[in-house]
């Protein structure tokens, strides 16, 4: 009796590892292609040399800016407007060395609600 239950124990856990590949392997390509579309809207930007941290903050406006390009949606909210002429803003202020990256990133940061 004690072997039986020993040997379902793997079977099980090869079972669930077999499933769990192709899911993994897709999340693996589509992260890759994200990151490949982001770089190429940063250099796109002029914005290809900032530090990580900075992009890592402005990545999903990047994203939906793209997005919109593609015409996959149009926003005419001015906050939005607001929100893209402000990362303008601190992205221009960082690379001209009027600001800190620390200060660019606290500015930028999106406060929860």
């Amino acid at each position: 009796m004690t072997s039986n239950a020993l040997s379902i124990t793997p079977q099980q856990d090869q079972s669930t590892a077999l499933f769990a590949v192709p899911i993994l392997k897709r999340i693996e390509r589509e992260s890759q292609d994200e990151y490949a579309e982001m770089q190429q809207a940063f250099e796109l930007m002029g914005w290809g040399n900032l530090p990580d941290e900075l992009k890592i903050e402005i990545k999903d406006d990047v994203k939906f800016m793209v997005e919109e390009l593609k015409g996959r949606f149009s926003s005419c909210d001015p906050f939005v407007k607001r929100r893209r002429e402000t990362i303008h803003y601190w992205v221009s202020c960082f690379q001209d060395g009027i600001c800190s990256l620390s200060a660019a990133i606290k500015a930028l940061e999106v406060k929860p609600l």
